[in-house]
Order: structure tokens, then C-alpha cells, then sequence
């Protein structure tokens, strides 16, 4: 396997939490939902992890001092794909892959994470999608698919039309791109869309065009790739995560 770097995401103030501690700092098991995240990374031998922080980063600095990672600021919530264009200063000097995690999703399993890496390496994929289905796919980016079965684009639910919002397989969040690749391509991304936001996703369909091999790795555990939006949502995975 090429050297990899874990990106975690991790600057979102998270509104809906009804606090003004960063979400990722509120606790899952006695444990910040950003460590559990961290300690996935590792599970997988990342070579390198950051974490890109925005929303009192400070904070989260303090929380993290003893977790030997490497931190990029994103001064402003500009999107996914701004925050990930954070991180190239970093990695200028470095080649691999770039796996990019959610600092809001604990729950992930080091064997789905190495079946991605697995499926990237062995199909020479120049990206990897993790996707799963639900049966309420409400508030996910819609994986959408070619006739042939492959990716044809990713539509979040804000500009998503109603045959959209029918289809149940959904975007993780969770993305592999090999490291060139992905800078070049972000610095293309357009903010044209209903949060004026610049979406990490819009690059695939870029690298879809330009026939460069995108896989979808799709996960029959759902319940894992849960993020964490609100407290109720906490608290429910707490209750699970006790059991």
C-alpha cells in the first residue's frame, strides 16, 4: 500500500448541538468523539494524521496536545472541499493517498476501513467512495449510478430533486483520493449551490468525466458510519455504545 495520511474533519462549529464547545469535543464513552476518530486512523497505520480545525480550535488543540497529530486551520466554514484545501500546505512535500475521515462519525470499524483501502489499492482507483444504504436516507448526499453501476455523482439532500431523494444508497462522508489528484481537481470546485459552500464531493464527478477509476465501496453496516449532529444522537449512541 502507498503511504497515507488521515485528514480528519473536524472544524464545524455544529449548531445543532446547542453548544458552544466544538461538536467533536463532546464526549462518546468518556471519550472525544475527535480521539475515537484519531484512534481509527491509527488502527489503519496512517502514516500521518491531521486533524483540519476551525470553530474554537484552541480548544481542540488543548484537548488533542497528547495525541502526536499535526493540525490545519480553516479560519472560515467555507465547505468540505475548503477544508480539505487546508491541509495542502502540509503535504506539499508528500506523496500517497489521503484518506478523509469525519471527526463526527466514532463509530467506524478498522476492518471497513482496510476493505476500502483494499478495494483502492487493488483496483488502482484513483478515488473511493464508502457508501451504505438506509432505509431513511433524509439529510445524506444521494450516490448516483451510471447504467454500468458505476459513480455518475454525488447530490446532497439541499439540492437534491425528488427522484434524487428516492434513492437510499448514500455518500459516507468518507473518502480515499490519491494526493495529486485531489488538490488538482479541488482547486477547480465551484461554490454553486444552495449553501454557497465548495463540496469535496463535486470532484468525483470531474475525475468520472476525465475517465479516472472512481470506486464505490459499499458497506452493509450502516449503523457505523453514524455521524453526530445532535445530542439526542449522542445520547442514543451512548445507550448503544454501553450494550
Amino acid at each position: 500500500m502507498s503511504k497515507l495520511t488521515t485528514l480528519i474533519l473536524a472544524a464545524g462549529k455544529g449548531t445543532r448541538m446547542n453548544s458552544d464547545l466544538p461538536k467533536v469535543l463532546h464526549k462518546l464513552n468518556n471519550k472525544a468523539l475527535i480521539v475515537h476518530v484519531i484512534e481509527q486512523a491509527r488502527a489503519i497505520k496512517s502514516d500521518r494524521i491531521i486533524a483540519v480545525i476551525g470553530h474554537r480550535k484552541d480548544l481542540v488543540i488543548k484537548e488533542l496536545a497528547n495525541q502526536n497529530i499535526e493540525f490545519a486551520i480553516q479560519a472560515e466554514q467555507l465547505g468540505t472541499g475548503h477544508a480539505v484545501q487546508m491541509s495542502e500546505a502540509l503535504l506539499k512535500e508528500w506523496e500517497g493517498n489521503i484518506l478523509i475521515l469525519s471527526g463526527d462519525v466514532p463509530m467506524l470499524s478498522a476492518e471497513t476501513l482496510n476493505n476500502m483501502l483494499d478495494l483502492h489499492q487493488n483496483t488502482g482507483s484513483d478515488a473511493t467512495v464508502l457508501t451504505t444504504k438506509l432505509d431513511n436516507p433524509h439529510g445524506y448526499g444521494r450516490i448516483v449510478r451510471d447504467n454500468d453501476d458505476t459513480l455518475s455523482r454525488i447530490v446532497e439532500e439541499k439540492d437534491a430533486n425528488d427522484d434524487i431523494r428516492q434513492i437510499k444508497e448514500i455518500n459516507s462522508g468518507i473518502y480515499l483520493f490519491k494526493k495529486e489528484l485531489l488538490f488538482a481537481k479541488l482547486r477547480t470546485v465551484k461554490n454553486e449551490n444552495a449553501q454557497n459552500e465548495f463540496y469535496l464531493p463535486d470532484v468525483l464527478p470531474m475525475m468520472v468525466k476525465e475517465n479516472f477509476v472512481v470506486s464505490l465501496y459499499l458497506s452493509e453496516n450502516s449503523e457505523e458510519i453514524q455521524g453526530i449532529n445532535t445530542i439526542e444522537q449522542l445520547q442514543n449512541l451512548e445507550k448503544q455504545f454501553g450494550d
